[in-house]
């Protein structure tokens, strides 16, 4: 390994400390979000070449394999670390009104992505049926989705960046409409919410975003016990590439290694390790930064502005679709609103956007459906894909 090659490895697993570091220390830049910062750091990194006119290239000659290592191990790792800190069982004492609103959320963005699959499909190219499945899946569950599924389709590393970019642009618009004014609008044809007995303390659902005691002693061995299940649940999945087809050995290890991350959370031993979904997070940090050095930014504004068409179509069409569907079901505004954001902006934002609707009642019932679109999004995703791409 040349000092080159080591420099760009500790880059890799550096950075995303440093990130999630700065963005506990800054609330400015949690708002612009870990993700987005090192999909920066990664484009600047892996560009320079193109940045300067050729004067400074950084990427030596061969370092591909590198990062490819890198960017399958990454999501390979990261998808069992966050699906152990779920509790599947919690699913039942959700509100039945909550879970069929998310279902109703689900239908809509499969409904907008693959009608946006035949609208853009020849404008993005010919990856579009894997960015329509990339859709669903960031858009039922979240990035961790998006990744697992732009690796299992063996996703052009540059369309994969620029729909992720387009999707943190896009998703801070519906953000800001969700903050602002959507619960007014939607208040007048849509039910309001409905207290039932007390609220739910928010201190029932886990910070996904703090790393506070990450490096506490009490956690670290527990931590690297959650990391080596990990590795065995991830040598698992290299091996089944070595028994199916080339073209879906990598469906079917994603499959295989989000299957058995779900299974182990049925183990409380497990379940209950602290922080295992935020040392998964850092994993996905580092899978972005991977994608985005990968990334070939020539290309990227080529590809940018119709993709951007298209996460647009997905978001927006979605949030329609899903508002109608409530208006014929009578769903009130409060459910639709988290259950919209569990899928599109995922868990972690739903306490902020209940505080912001002042209900607490949605809180946990919130996070909880968002979590089934952790586990969904993946399978949900891939489906899609391959049956647009066979129309």
């Amino acid at each position: 390994m040349d000092g080159l090659t080591a420099i760009w490895i500790v880059f890799y697993v550096l950075v995303p400390v440093l990130v999630i570091y700065l963005c506990q220390r800054f609330p400015l830049l949690d708002k612009i979000s870990a993700v987005m910062l090192c999909y920066a750091a990664g484009i600047i990194a892996g560009n320079l070449g193109f940045m300067t006119g050729g004067r400074v290239n950084i990427v030596p000659q061969g370092f591909s394999g590198v990062q490819e290592y890198f960017f399958v191990i990454t999501i390979a790792l990261a998808l069992p670390l966050i699906f152990f800190s779920i509790d599947i069982r919690k699913w039942f004492s959700v509100a039945g009104k909550t879970v069929f609103s998310f279902a109703l959320e689900t239908v809509a963005v499969v409904i907008a992505a693959a009608t946006g699959y035949l609208i853009f499909k020849d404008m993005v190219g010919a990856e579009t049926w894997k960015v329509a499945g990339m859709l669903i899946g960031v858009y039922t569950g979240g990035t961790v989705n998006l990744g697992a599924i732009g690796t299992a389709l063996n996703t052009d590393k540059t369309v994969l960046a620029a729909t992720q970019i387009a999707d943190v642009v896009v998703s801070l618009a519906y953000l800001v409409l969700v903050l602002t004014v959507l619960q007014r609008i939607l208040l007048k044809f849509l039910p309001a919410f409905k207290y039932a007995g007390a609220a739910a303390s928010e201190e029932e659902v886990q910070d996904y975003n703090s790393y506070s005691g990450f490096f506490n002693r009490a956690h670290l061995l527990p931590l690297a016990g959650a990391l080596g299940l990990s590795m065995a649940i991830l040598a698992v999945g290299v091996g089944l590439t070595f028994i199916f087809p080339k073209d879906t050995a990598l469906v079917v290890a994603v499959l295989a290694v989000s299957t058995l991350g779900i299974a182990f959370s049925f183990i409380p031993r497990i379940r209950k390790i602290p922080m295992t979904y935020q040392f998964g997070q850092y994993f996905i940090l580092i899978f972005c930064l991977v994608v985005s050095s990968m990334s070939d930014l020539s290309r990227l504004f080529g590809t940018e502005l119709p993709l951007l068409g298209m996460v647009c179509w997905a978001v927006f069409v979605s949030l329609g679709i899903h508002i109608f569907l409530a208006w014929i079901f009578k769903i009130d505004a409060d459910t639709v609103i988290i259950t919209s954001v569990a899928g599109i902006y995922s868990p972690p934002f739903v306490p902020l956007v209940a505080r912001v609707l002042k209900n607490k009642d949605i809180v946990v019932s919130g996070v909880l459906t968002g979590i089934i679109g952790w586990v969904i999004g993946t399978y949900l995703g891939i489906a899609v894909a391959y049956i647009l791409h066979t129309l």
